[in-house]
């Protein structure tokens, strides 16, 4: 039930180019307890009182010079699309005048010279309707923003999870942690830089950190192996992108399709030496083509249980040699066009 205060204090807007006709209805309207009550005697004012004031109500003559009822209706349809409630009050009473004011979005329709006790009913009725209908509006938005800002938790949830499961599979080999920011944030400035779309890009960001996820399953010995694997050892070394590719399938999310992608192909080669399929060329798709770049990168200038780190120089020249080898030619170009911000991220998370 909406409180009576609630009513009182609805802003109502008369218009009515007669003095005494604005004057009877103030007074109707204070004696009633109304207390945000403005009138005009001028329709072209209507605009800008109407939105300096924001009106719960609108009282509107008809037969009005230079701007008439009709058209002052359609101007506040025109400024507000979600009008108030507005009452004509006319001593026009033919059927024409009434079904024009209606379609023109009139609420109500009272004849001069009106019952006090009626207008006053009317009033009530409509703004109770009005204020119902602001409230669950209101209600709606605080329910929307509730809705959005859960969703935003779910969201980061979901993220923080699947980068902390990138980082358990990093952790036995790269205990900070580290090298899946550097290389997950060198593939979306990478990726970018390419022609990806923002939301793709991110995408990638929150996918590639997944991408060594099988490194889960492959044994110690092997993966913390102190220098050069032989024949053996590399085999089940490769067997990480399988696994990888287990973990991540299947899953009804264009994240998680995206990090199965990544898993799946970042160790493949542009000459199509790579594996684990021996893809080349733009067989091999775009996501595991950035990471590849992204992903090495960021091995060589980092110190490894098997090796030292290398210098910026020493990578980026190496970068050069594998064009069309392990890397696409242009991905490389375009990786070296943006050193400068890739240097900034590896400061950024420096071990």
């Amino acid at each position: 039930m909406i409180k009576e205060k609630t009513t009182k204090e609805a802003k109502i807007l008369i218009v009515d180019d007669q003095p005494a006709n604005v004057t009877l209805i103030e007074k109707m309207l204070d004696i009633e307890g109304y207390i945000n009550v403005i009138a005009t005697t001028d329709p072209t004012q209507v605009e800008s009182i109407y939105l300096a004031q924001n009106s719960d109500l609108v009282l509107l003559d008809l037969n009005m010079p230079v701007m008439d009822g009709y058209q002052v209706l359609a101007k506040i349809r025109e400024v507000d699309p979600d009008y108030p409630p507005i009452i004509v009050l006319t001593a026009q009473i033919d059927r024409e005048s009434r079904i024009k004011a209606l379609e023109l979005g009139a609420r109500d329709f009272l004849a001069k010279p009106f019952d006090r006790v009626e207008l006053m009913t009317r009033i009530r009725n409509m703004l109770e309707v009005r204020i119902m209908a602001k409230a669950m509006k209101n209600q709606n938005k605080i329910l929307d923003a509730m809705v959005k800002e859960r969703t935003k938790e779910l969201n980061h949830t979901r993220l923080e999870v699947i980068r902390r499961l990138g980082r358990a599979a990093e952790y036995r080999d790269d205990v900070t942690g580290f090298h899946i920011i550097r290389m997950s944030r060198y593939s979306q400035i990478l990726a970018l830089a390419v022609g990806m779309s923002e939301a793709d890009a991110e995408m990638l960001l929150n996918a590639s950190p997944m991408h060594d996820i099988g490194k889960i399953g492959i044994p110690d010995k092997v993966l913390l192996k102190p220098g050069k694997l032989d024949a053996e050892e590399w085999k089940i070394m490769q067997t990480h992108v399988d696994i990888g590719v287990e973990i991540l399938s299947g899953a009804d999310s264009d994240l998680m399709n995206m990090a199965a992608e990544v898993a799946q192909n970042h160790h493949e080669k542009w000459d199509g030496s790579g594996y684990p399929r021996a893809l080349a060329g733009e067989d091999i798709p775009l996501s595991g083509r950035v990471v590849a770049i992204a992903d090495v990168f960021d091995a060589l200038t980092t110190e490894r249980p098997y090796k030292d780190a290398w210098s910026i120089d020493k990578s980026v020249e190496y970068l050069k040699e594998q064009r069309g080898k392990h890397f696409e030619p242009e991905l490389v170009e375009l990786f070296l066009g943006i050193l400068p911000d890739i240097l900034k991220i590896r400061e950024q998370y420096a071990e």
